[in-house]
This record gives structure tokens, sequence and C-alpha cells, in this order.
């Protein structure tokens, strides 16, 4: 019972934690987007940018750029992403594991494919939520933040890595 209190208690800083390192890294890859954002408003009597309209990535950026600007790296691990060691989510070698996710009976969402399940567990990530992790981690906002080119991107990249994959 005590041991049960103390991983509940070691969960939660976990969770705490890799919320602050993405926090962190959002804030790091929007901080000239938040300058020019504040500039505009500021000279403007009708706001024409705010930092809620600005994407973290547009998917015209280098594919390990998205990944890194995303924030991703900070909670998973990708094959190919340099510094993507991340412990808080799951892996994401979703050409190994994404058939076993849609068919795991605890798997409520409407993918089909890889690829849909990769989309839908970032537009929301609490649909499913891998077996061993904790829940609530990965914002609910997160997929607002990518653009359409970007998630279509990078979900087309993670359904084909494996486990050993090692290049973009």
């Amino acid at each position: 019972m005590k041991g049960d209190k103390a991983r509940s208690a070691q969960d939660r800083l976990v969770v705490w934690i890799a919320i602050g390192l993405v926090l962190l890294s959002v804030w790091w890859a929007l901080r000239d987007d938040l300058r020019v954002s504040s500039l505009i408003q500021s000279q403007s009597t009708n706001p024409v940018l705010t930092t809620e309209a600005i994407s973290l990535v547009t998917g015209d950026e280098p594919l390990v750029d998205m990944f890194i600007r995303s924030g991703c790296p900070v909670c998973h691990k990708i094959p190919g992403i340099p510094g993507a060691d991340g412990q808080v989510g799951p892996p994401l070698v979703l050409g190994t594991t994404g058939e076993q996710r849609l068919k795991d009976p605890r798997y409520r969402g409407q993918a089909k494919t890889v690829h849909e399940y990769i989309v839908e567990s970032v537009l929301e990530p609490q649909r499913f939520v891998v077996h061993g992790y904790p829940e609530h981690t990965m914002p609910n906002w997160y997929g607002s933040r990518l653009s359409a080119l970007a998630l279509e991107k990078m979900a087309s990249y993670l359904e084909r890595q494996t486990e050993g994959s090692s290049a973009p």
C-alpha cells in the first residue's frame, strides 16, 4: 500500500515534469513568434495575429525540425530524430506497434489504419492511452497547434518507424 502511494506520487511528479518540459520547449520554439505577435497587437486596434493562431510548425520545415520544434522529443523516443529520448510517452515506432494498438481491446478510437491512429492520437490524446503510461500527459490542445500539413508529414514518418529504425 505504502509502495503504491509512493509510486503514484512519483508518477504524478514525472507527469508534471514532462508537462513543464513540453511547455518550455513550446515557449522556446515560439519565442520569436511571440515577440512578433505582441508587436502586431500593440500597433493595431484590430489584432490581426495572436499567439493562439500561430502553429508550432507549418509543415514546410525539414522533418527533423518539425519534431523538435513541436517538442515531441521531450516525451517520446523517435527513431532518426536527434535528442528524441523521452521516457514519459511511449516510443513512437508505430510501424511496429500501431497495428497492435488498433487491436488492443482497450482501444476505443475510430481509426482503421495506423496513419489514422497517429493523427487521432495527436488530435485526441485521451482517446487511447498506451498501457503503462500516465493519462493526461499529452495536452489536449497539442494537435491544434500543428498545421494539417505538418501533422500529415509527421504521421507519415511515424507509421514507417519500427524497432531499430534510425534514419528520417
